[in-house]
Order: C-alpha cells, then structure tokens, then sequence
C-alpha cells in the first residue's frame, strides 16, 4: 500500500508540539505504560489503523510486553492475560473508541469499573491517550499510512 500523502502533522509541522505535549502529559497520569500500549492496540485495531497496529505492537515488545498478551488484545475479555485493572482500561477504550456505537456510549457500568481501579489523575491520563490514539487512528487512516512505514 502507498500512502495518498504524508501524514498532516508532517505537512503542518507546527502541530506536532501540540500533540507531543499532550503525549508526554497523558503519560504523566500514573497508568502503567503496559497499560497504555495494550489500550492504543485495541483502540487502533476496532479503528483498523494498520499503521498504529504495528506501531503499537512494535513499541509494546520494546517496552517488554508479551506475544501471548499482545495477540489477545482483540479478545481480551475472554483471555486470561489481563488483569482486572486492564481489563477496565481496555473496556473503557473501547466504549470510548465506539461513541457511536450506542445511545449511552460510556456507560456507568464501565465507568465505574474504570474508576474502581483508576483516581481521577489516571483517569484523565487514560482518556487524554484513548483521544490521542482516536487521533493519530484519523490522521493515519485516510491518508493511508502503511504499517512498518518510517515517520
């Protein structure tokens, strides 16, 4: 696959700062970097961003994560890899992920597991990266970006 063009924050440079900044702050929010990655992979597959797929499972490996756990993210429910707090963060990317998918997107009952494991800093750090993720899955998508493709 070929890209249709480069991706628009390397087309419009000035907004790479902005959205580095918000990267770094979201990491700033306590949630275990692990966490964070499995949540971009899931996120990127329902989005079917081929580019942040293999980024993701890229970056999950550097950091030391699994194969066994990164090929069940798609099935995290029903694989025991996961624990409860993931579980929660995963559940809450995907709601968020699908707004539009329901009348209540986010329902009490995943956000409240989401809070059961999560204080409201993590909380905020979870979603500013489950927005960044929805973000970078939106510029990469339509403008084709091919998985394994340099920045």
């Amino acid at each position: 696959m070929q890209a249709r063009m480069q991706n628009p924050a390397q087309i419009i440079p000035e907004a790479m700062p902005a959205v580095l900044s918000v990267v770094k702050a979201a990491h700033r929010g306590g949630v275990p970097e692990t966490t964070l990655q499995l949540v971009h992979l899931r996120a990127s597959q329902i989005n079917g961003c081929s580019y942040c797929v293999d980024g993701g499972v890229r970056g999950a490996k550097q950091k030391g994560e699994t194969d066994e756990r990164l090929h069940a993210v798609a099935a995290w429910r029903d694989a025991p890899y996961f624990t409860d707090a993931e579980r929660a963060a995963l559940a809450l990317a995907e709601a968020v992920t699908r707004l539009a998918d329901r009348t209540d997107p986010v329902p009490d009952e995943v956000w409240d597991e989401a809070a059961a494991h999560y204080d409201e800093k993590q909380l905020s750090g979870l979603l500013l990266w489950i927005g960044l993720t929805n973000l970078f899955n939106r510029l990469n998508v339509p403008t084709k970006q091919p998985a394994g493709a340099a920045w």
